[in-house]
């Protein structure tokens, strides 16, 4: 099999052709399994055949410096802070000097506003909505055994938020160079246009949808000379 020139990790369903994608789901790794997979379906739909077994914390199956673009697209805030820079330094080593790295996650910064408006506004409820807004809340302990199940096998909650300034800091530090705001389809390489999402580089707030904000989405470069 030859070597992958554009990666995505965290892909979810997404798996559009000329990428290689990973997802780390405990429920992909159960589907995947011999003849018991063929008969589990924990969420609404399996996943596709493309999708990959792969973790980016403990490493990909893919060579060093051979991806021209990595692609991770609301993954890293389910990382805890110490798997995040581990993350990181895994990226930065799968890319050719060079190579581009687009990330997108739930901006921090916007929704904190969002919380400071509404509390200074008089609503009592504005700590409710930036919990929710976060994923950092727990609005119901798991009590059935099926519930129980599905939050086992899930990885919806936000481990560590990040905004502009702390992230774009954080890939500084890892090594990459000509580190930068990004916006929906703005990328030099067209085969970003293949895998981003135009809905989820933006968020509105569920009391008022016409809220539209913009999440925290950067792309970086591999730089062309030096190493970690």
């Amino acid at each position: 099999m030859s070597e992958p020139t554009y990666v995505q990790y965290g892909c979810g369903w997404s798996c559009p052709d000329g990428w290689t994608n990973f997802d780390v789901s405990p429920s992909l790794r159960l589907e995947r399994l011999p003849i018991v997979g063929t008969l589990i379906k924990v969420n609404g739909r399996r996943f596709p055949e493309q999708v990959r077994v792969g973790d980016i914390v403990s490493g990909l199956p893919v060579r060093d410096g051979t991806a021209k673009g990595v692609y991770a697209s609301h993954v890293l805030e389910h990382l805890c802070y110490e798997d995040f820079w581990v993350a990181l330094r895994n990226t930065y080593k799968l890319l050719v000097p060079g190579g581009i790295f687009r990330l997108v996650v739930p901006d921090l910064e916007s929704r904190a506003r969002f919380y400071c408006n509404q509390l200074d506004s008089g609503n009592a409820d504005s700590n409710s909505e930036f919990l929710r807004l976060t994923y950092l809340g727990v609005p119901r302990r798991p009590r059935s055994l099926l519930d129980r199940l599905r939050a086992s096998l899930g990885n919806s909650a936000h481990l560590w938020m990040w905004d502009y300034k702390s992230i774009a800091e954080a890939l500084q530090k890892t090594g990459f160079c000509d580190v930068r705001r990004a916006e929906f389809n703005d990328c030099s390489d067209p085969m970003f246009r293949l895998v981003e999402d135009k809905s989820r580089f933006y968020w509105s707030p569920p009391t008022d949808p016409s809220a539209i904000s913009s999440e925290c989405a950067v792309e970086a470069k591999k730089a062309t000379s030096g190493s970690l």
